[in-house]
Parts: C-alpha cells; sequence; structure tokens
C-alpha cells in the first residue's frame, strides 16, 4: 500500500520533534485541594487539544507533553483529503482529524498507542441499532468491539468514529504503561481526541483522577441491616463473626460491618457514637478487637444528622443557621452540621471518626449524605449564600474532615444515592435505594472502578434471585455484602454467596451508561431539596438490561463469561458478543453445568431454568483436543482461583487454589477421538472424575486450604487402518 499524500497538516515535523522532546509541554496549575487516598500530587492535564503531526502520511498525538498516539495512514487509491477540527461546546475539547478517500477506495490508519498503566481499551460511543449489553473486562479486553483507549490517569481518549472498520489490540502492560496497537479501515476515517473526558465530556467537575486511584481490592462481606435492624446486640456481632470466618471469609468474605443499633440515642454529640449503647457492653474498641481476631475487617454505620435538640440550639454556632440566627432543621437530617465551618468539623465530625479509627474500625459507611446536601445545604443556601460560600466546598469539607480522620487506607462507603460532589473522597457509593437494586449495573456502569466503587446494597440469600444478584454483582465487579442471619449460612444456600468472591477488579469496556437515564439527570443534586425516596438520578431496582458480558484476560488464556436474565432476546450474534463470528466455539453453563456446541455466527442459551433465574455461560474458543471450560469455585468460571491452565502432549495441566473441605471441580470437554487416562493433583489428594455428555468433571477432594498443581491425560485414539 501506498503513502497517503497529505493535503493539508497541522504542524511541521519539527515542530512535532520539538514538543516530544518537551520544549512545548502543556501545563496548568495542580490541583489546590490536598491529594487523597495517598496519592502524589501533580499538574492538572490541560483541558486542549492534542498537538497533531499529520504530514507526510505520518499521523501523531502530542498530549501534555507527551506522545499518545503514533502511526501512519496509507491507501490503495488516489490522493485522500484530510480535514481537522478542533472545538470546545461548554466546555468540553473535541478534536477530530478525517481522513476521505475521494474515489471511495480503502484506506488504513495504523497506531501505537501510548498509555499510562491505568489506560485500557473499550468503546465511547454508542453503536446504532445495537444489543443492549453490559460489557466489562477482567485485565486488558481483545473485544472486537473496542474502538478507543480510555487512559483514567489523565481523563483522555482516543477514538475511531464509526463506520470505519477498528480494532484495539494491548500490545504492552509494564508497571507504569500500557500500550495498544490501533488499526482502522475504511474509504473515510476519522480519529478523534477528547481530553477531560469524564470531568467535561460527562460532566462530574470533581473527578481529577490524577490524584486518586480506586482500590483494587474485592470488597465483600455481611452487613446486619436486614438481617437484625437496629436490633443488633454485641452476641449477635460475636456469633456472625465467627460463622462468617469459618464459613465465608476462606471464600473471599472479608467485612463485617454493623449497620446501625450500637450508638446511643439521640444522634448527635460524639460521645453517642463513640460510647455503645447497653446491647454492647464491652464496648466498641473490644468489639473490633474480637472482629480482627477472626480474620475480619471491622466495619460500621454512622450518619450525619443530628437530632439532638437541647444541644443544637444551646450550641447554634456549630449549625447552619435561619434568619433569627437559630438553627436549621431539616427532615431526615435534623439540625444541619456547617461543612463550613472549622470548628464544627473539629468539635462534632472529626471525634467520631478519630475516635472509631482508634478503636480499630477499618471500614466506614456513612449514611444520610443525601440528606445533608438535599434538606441541608440546598434546602437553606441562603444562610451559604450571605456568606459568600460554596455550598459543595461546604459539602466536600465535611466529608473530607472525615476521610482526613480514617486515613487513605480505611474504606469510605457513602450512602445513599449517586454523589458527583464526592469523587475523588470516597471509596464507593450505594447508588440506589434501600435493598438491593439492579438497576445501577446498566444506568452507572462506566462510573464503576473509573469513578469510584458502585454498592447496589446488601444480598439476601434467603430470597429467591440470589443466584442472579450474586452473579451480576460480581461480574460486574461491584460491593457484595450479604445480610442474612446465621442459620442460613449453615444451609445449602451458603454456597451461592461462596462461587461470587473474592470479587475480581473490572474494567467498564463502554465509557457511556447503557441505560443513561439516571446519569443524564445528575446536574438536578444542585438543586433537589428532597431526598425522601428514589430521585430521579438515583439507579433504579429493576434491572435495566438483560444481558452482561465480562471479557476474562488472563496471563494463561482469555475466555467470555455471559450472564442472561429473563428478557434476554432467544439468539445471540457472536458479532454483538465481540467475537469474531466465523469461528467456532463452546459454552458451559456455569449453574446448571449444561454444555453447548460447538456454534459459530449465532449463539442460541436455550430457557433459563427458574431454579437460578440466570444463565452465566463460559464461552470459549473450540480446540480441536480437550480443553478448559470451567471450575465449580467461582462465577466468573474460575477466574480468581486459578492461576494457570496450559496444554501440551496430551495432558491438561492448571494451578488453582482450594479452599479446606472443598469438592472442587475442573469441568473440560472431551471431544470424540480422546481417550481419558488419569487425573491426578500433587497434593495426594482425593481425585474423582466422570463424564456426561461431552464434558469430563474431575474432582478434586481438599483436605486443607492451599495452591494445587493438577493433570487430566488423554490419549489419542488411533485411526483404524484401512
Amino acid at each position: 500500500m501506498k503513502q497517503l499524500p497529505i493535503i493539508w497538516h497541522a504542524k511541521s515535523r519539527s515542530v512535532r520533534e520539538s514538543v516530544f522532546r518537551g520544549l512545548t509541554a502543556l501545563f496548568i496549575a495542580a490541583i489546590a485541594a490536598p491529594p487523597l487516598h495517598g496519592q502524589s500530587s501533580v499538574a492538572e492535564p490541560p483541558n486542549a487539544p492534542a498537538v497533531l503531526d499529520a504530514s507526510g502520511g505520518h499521523v501523531s498525538l502530542i498530549y501534555d507533553g507527551k506522545l499518545i498516539l503514533d502511526g501512519k495512514v496509507s491507501h490503495s487509491g488516489a490522493a485522500a483529503d484530510l480535514r481537522v477540527r478542533a472545538d470546545t461546546i461548554d466546555g468540553a475539547v473535541s478534536q477530530v482529524v478525517k481522513w476521505t478517500a475521494l474515489d471511495g477506495s480503502r484506506l488504513t490508519l495504523s497506531a501505537v498507542i501510548h498509555a499510562s498503566d491505568q489506560a485500557f481499551p473499550g468503546e465511547v460511543d454508542r453503536r446504532v441499532d445495537a444489543m443492549q449489553i453490559v460489557r466489562n473486562s477482567v485485565g486488558l479486553s481483545h473485544s472486537l468491539l473496542n474502538r478507543a483507549v480510555y487512559d483514567r490517569a489523565q481523563d483522555w481518549v482516543v477514538s475511531i468514529d464509526f463506520p470505519a472498520q477498528t480494532t484495539v489490540t494491548p500490545l504492552r502492560e509494564t508497571s507504569d504503561s500500557n500500550t495498544f496497537n490501533l488499526v482502522a479501515t475504511g474509504s473515510e476515517i476519522e480519529l478523534r481526541f477528547r481530553p477531560r473526558y469524564y470531568s467535561r465530556h460527562r460532566g462530574l467537575s470533581e473527578f481529577r483522577p490524577w490524584t486518586y486511584r480506586v482500590k483494587r481490592e474485592s470488597v465483600a462481606g455481611w452487613s446486619s441491616w436486614y438481617a437484625y435492624r437496629d436490633s443488633i446486640t454485641q452476641d449477635d456481632v460475636e456469633r456472625m463473626a465467627d460463622i462468617l470466618s469459618d464459613s465465608l471469609a476462606p471464600y473471599g468474605y472479608r467485612v463485617l460491618q454493623i449497620d446501625d443499633g450500637f450508638q446511643q440515642a439521640p444522634i448527635g454529640v460524639p460521645d453517642h457514637w463513640l460510647h455503645a449503647n447497653a446491647k454492647f457492653p464491652a464496648g466498641l474498641d473490644r468489639l473490633s478487637k474480637y472482629i480482627s481476631s477472626r480474620g475480619l475487617t471491622p466495619g460500621l454505620w454512622t450518619n450525619v444528622t443530628f437530632h439532638d435538640p437541647a444541644w443544637a440550639r444551646e450550641h447554634p454556632q456549630y449549625f447552619v443557621r435561619d434568619s433569627s440566627g437559630a438553627p436549621s432543621y431539616g427532615n431526615w437530617i435534623g439540625f444541619v452540621m456547617d461543612g463550613s465551618n472549622a470548628a464544627t468539623l473539629d468539635t462534632l465530625v472529626r471525634p467520631v471518626y478519630k475516635g472509631l479509627k482508634q478503636d480499630g474500625w477499618r471500614y466506614f459507611k456513612v449514611d444520610a449524605l443525601r440528606h445533608l446536601r438535599y434538606e441541608g445545604y440546598n434546602s437553606h443556601a441562603a444562610f451559604f449564600d450571605s456568606k459568600g460560600l460554596n455550598i459543595v466546598q461546604a459539602y466536600r469539607d465535611f466529608v473530607r474532615a472525615i476521610r482526613g480522620e480514617i486515613g487513605p487506607d480505611s474504606y469510605l462507603l457513602a450512602s445513599w444515592g449517586v454523589r458527583p460532589e464526592l469523587i475523588g473522597i470516597i471509596d464507593a457509593t450505594r447508588v440506589g435505594d434501600d435493598g438491593f437494586g439492579y438497576g445501577g449495573f446498566a444506568q452507572y456502569n462506566s462510573f464503576n472502578n473509573v469513578v469510584w466503587r458502585n454498592d447496589p446494597d446488601h444480598i439476601q440469600l434467603a430470597r429467591a434471585d440470589a443466584y442472579r444478584a450474586t452473579s451480576l454483582t460480581s461480574l460486574t465487579g461491584s460491593i457484595l455484602m450479604l445480610t442474612d442471619r446465621a442459620q442460613t449460612y449453615a444451609s445449602a444456600r451458603v454456597e451461592i454467596a461462596r462461587k461470587a468472591a473474592p470479587i475480581p477488579f473490572t474494567l467498564p469496556q463502554q465509557l457511556y451508561d447503557v441505560d443513561p437515564s439516571r446519569s443524564a439527570e445528575l446536574p438536578r443534586t444542585a438543586v433537589e431539596l428532597s431526598g425522601a425516596g428514589p430521585r430521579p438520578f438515583d439507579a433504579g431496582q429493576r434491572p435495566a438490561a438483560s444481558l452482561y458480558l465480562l471479557d476474562m484476560n488472563r496471563s494463561f488464556g482469555r475466555w467470555t463469561v455471559l450472564a442472561r436474565i429473563p428478557g434476554a432476546d432467544a439468539k445471540i450474534p457472536l458479532a454483538e458478543l465481540g467475537l469474531p463470528p466465523d469461528s467456532q466455539y463452546v459454552a458451559f453453563e456455569f449453574w446448571s453445568h449444561a454444555f453447548q456446541g460447538p456454534f459459530s455466527r449465532t449463539f442460541a442459551p436455550g430457557p433459563i431454568d427458574s431454579t437460578f433465574g440466570i444463565q452465566v455461560f463460559c464461552i470459549h474458543a473450540r480446540q480441536s483436543h480437550p480443553q478448559f471450560l470451567s471450575t465449580s469455585r467461582h462465577v466468573s468460571c474460575g477466574g480468581p482461583n486459578l492461576s494457570d491452565v496450559r496444554w501440551s502432549n496430551g495432558v491438561l495441566s492448571g494451578t488453582s487454589y482450594i479452599v479446606a473441605n472443598e469438592n472442587y471441580t475442573i469441568y473440560v470437554t472431551e471431544p470424540v477421538g480422546w481417550s481419558f487416562g488419569s487425573a491426578e493433583d500433587d497434593r495426594t489428594w482425593p481425585v474423582t472424575s466422570s463424564r456426561e455428555a461431552a464434558v469430563r468433571a474431575v474432582q478434586i477432594h481438599a483436605t486443607n486450604s492451599g495452591s494445587v498443581s493438577w493433570r487430566i491425560r488423554w490419549t489419542r485414539a488411533k485411526k483404524a487402518s484401512k
């Protein structure tokens, strides 16, 4: 192919090279707020176009003094036209480079994208007439649906517009950088650069990802609310600590969080938070130590309300005040503590969290934050206006005081409702109303593990939808907190929870929300006056999508996990899953152990078993020899517990982490022409094997927890002689 003659270019090569050497590096002032979560303060990236060189068939983008894209454009016909435009709309910068083959011939853009270790591929623009599928990945995705690279460290995105055919392939991962190969073909190719994507294009003005990272560790555990509500006692907590430690902690459930019922009434002064009521005679200090002694993380609910009228009226200086100087009062929030007043924070807020941190609590659910904003600050905006104060700043200062006391290593969950004002301070937020909600998986899917971690609220295993709730929470990389009474974890239902943890750290593959109806209303948080019940921007309870896709990318292999709930299409084109449609695949349903395949072009999942209310398919490219399908351990088809799988000379081998007394099963295909020989492990634990249809199940009966290497042998059947 010939190099494309360039009709117009933005900068000369000499300018490009000087920029690349850093002589024209673009920096603007570093953010004034102190760094959060232990991250160092860095300069804020510019809200400006990249420096473009499109000369002599070459194309490059330099942003903030760094080369982020370097490539070339070639063609199979006559000279093509090049057009460039950069514009700003409502503070959002878009820079577009378009090549057009005027004779309709084929153009090819081949480029390498250089980005930070927080960069990942995905989609930034919604496809027209596409199936509604929520996409996530573990590791860097190789999906054919990807048309963009997003670098979270600086909040920029490079993408290719439709209809050019595009592939984005991860090339290299290091401790501080990721590199991608981008290839786009068509008679017209539009390359688009958008700086400050979430903060300006998505309207999240507080999103400064260069100041913090989303915590990657699994967040799973137990919360007391739906099990005991505010009747919880010290004995209940200690009993649950024992059960959780023995039954669920080995599988990844590590947080035990008391959700109300321990504090003194009325809620208000620090002493009522720090010295528990009569149901907790040993005190919070000893209770946290007991929880920790069982190998668990102690978690505690608090809220930001104040309901002690006598104290508030005696000390009005600590509160938002009305025109008469009396403490302002709001429904749900009580007397409104003034976050703009340093004395308020030092007297009423910091002592609570300093004391709880000293007592050993490390997971904090802070409730009523919606009411502090709506019934508190928004409803009494005149107080702040009269002093020339910014409501959002006062609100952030309030929660920043909490973070300052609990430290960057403690977990801070904001509850309830989406809190865009607190980005960068909180670790997670409960995106919807009380009770487990499915809506946020599709309505705020692009926020999860980029802005913060989403919390869909507590899961009750005793409910009929437990399989569905645990599966989707795990596969989307959200917070998973159980909330049943002790007897549930002594029943067979506990296996549902065990197969969902630990929670994988997922990356959203769509930088838009699959259902945008809620996030589009987020600006209303600035003028909302009531938090009594869901608002239009709070995530819904009902599912907003019926298909959920997780691309598993491990060092030893890649596979696709597809979750399907009622309402999904009966047939799914493989192209909609980002898979090459002409290749052949096999699928294994995790809960029912049903096998399908081989198939190509279209996947027909079949009816959903009402026992589970969900299907979770492990989809693999078909091999001609026995191949790994899944383990029984985790709904991601074995992801977190599996560290290696390989095939060589008739032997399928791997390494797994197995929990004591677990009957750990490895599911593999056994194609016609292969004869099973033996299965063994390096622990000399009992190993059994059985076959049903085209699937062999090899079960390892673990006697203690630990890593085990296993091997399964086959022989190839000899062809009959002529």
